[in-house]
């Protein structure tokens, strides 16, 4: 009896540690897994077709190239780069000595045509001359004066004056320099139309585009500001050169520091893309992604359910979807890398770190 009380011992330690093996081996029953922390957001209704982003530069609406109908030597150009002028100010004027010459022999001409169809017409009333010879006089009469009203077009034409109020943007001759009839000398913008952005767009994006589509636009020699815009101008040929479509979008509202040449980045909504609506989501929110196939978590209770979505696009404010997902259906954000179907969830709050993510407010 005393022996068996000694080992007595030794068998519970025995059994204490089988025991202890067997509970190693297997989970207990009654064990739940922790809740993934996440932000959640909800779906929202936006375009049916991505935006248009492209570039362009800054322009004033009326750039007027100002030149010379006659070729000539450039006797003064009185104004700079830059310079403000006003409507009918004197800018530029070639050397006038040839044109003058010009204009008062084309009215000599014509002063003596004038006289010969005077004898004339008293010379046919005496039948000195017969009625083919007046109708002559009368034709050589005729065009001698369309000679000097000609000469005194051209004489009007060898001086630039400003066409309207406006800014001297380039000047592309100098004094004493000669240039050929028609070469641009001056580049002047009218200040009464406003700036516009000249872009050009692919022949799939073109197609969208119509008179009156709003834009956004943004400029990096103005950071932060962003301005209203509306296409004016759509272009249905191709430049031969790129094979891209030129549009103009006008800035509403231009401030007065803008300048042509400003490179702007543009941001257009076409008309379709309003018409229609999809479902969107936050970028955060896509799993999975494989084409148009991608998957999402969705917010059910405590829990986030995974569902197969359609992907449209996708454009920097977040993803289009096609089906799959209901406008107003709440999805997990951050965290959704994280989750398994039917996984437990917790939606953090403001100070907390979701799952893999940063911390920031959710919209729930």
């Amino acid at each position: 009896m005393t022996r068996l009380c000694r080992r007595c011992p030794r068998h519970l330690a025995a059994i204490a540690f089988l025991a202890l093996l067997a509970a190693c081996g297997r989970a207990p029953s009654d064990a739940t897994a922790e809740p993934v922390p996440v932000r959640i957001a909800a779906s929202f209704a936006g375009p049916a077709l991505p935006t248009i982003a492209t570039n362009g530069r800054v322009a004033a609406k009326d750039e007027m190239r100002l030149s010379f109908k006659l070729g000539g030597i450039v006797r003064s150009i009185s104004v700079q780069e830059g310079a403000r002028v006003r409507r009918g100010q004197l800018l530029a004027e070639i050397e006038l000595t040839e044109i003058d010459a010009q204009v008062e022999q084309a009215a000599q001409l014509a002063a003596k045509a004038r006289r010969d169809l005077e004898r004339g017409e008293r010379l046919y009333g005496d039948e000195v001359i017969s009625l083919e010879q007046l109708q002559d006089l009368r034709t050589q009469a005729a065009v001698a004066q369309a000679q000097a009203t000609g000469a005194r077009f051209n004489r009007g034409h060898s001086v630039i004056t400003a066409p309207r109020d406006g800014v001297v943007l380039r000047k592309l001759a100098q004094e004493r320099e000669f240039v050929p009839a028609g070469q641009q000398v001056l580049v002047v913008s009218g200040a009464d139309r406003g700036y516009i952005v000249r872009a050009a767009l692919a022949d799939r994006e073109i197609v969208q585009v119509k008179l009156g589509d709003r834009a956004e636009i943004r400029m990096d020699a103005l950071p932060g500001r962003v301005f209203a815009g509306t296409v004016s101008e759509v272009s249905r040929a191709a430049e031969a050169d790129s094979g891209l479509f030129p549009v103009e979008v006008h800035i509403e509202k231009a401030p007065p520091q803008l300048a042509s040449g400003l490179v702007a980045k543009l941001s257009i909504v076409p008309a379709a893309a309003r018409a229609d609506r999809l479902t969107w989501v936050p970028i955060a929110a896509i799993v999975e992604g494989d084409g148009r196939r991608a998957s999402v978590f969705v917010v059910h209770g405590d829990r986030a359910q995974r569902r197969d979505v359609d992907v449209a696009f996708i454009a920097q404010e977040g993803v289009a979807l096609r089906g799959g997902l209901a406008i107003g259906e709440t999805v997990v954000t951050d965290g959704s890398l994280y989750l398994a179907d039917g996984d437990s969830i917790t939606v953090v709050k403001e100070a907390a770190q979701a799952a893999g993510g940063t911390a920031a407010p959710t919209r729930g």
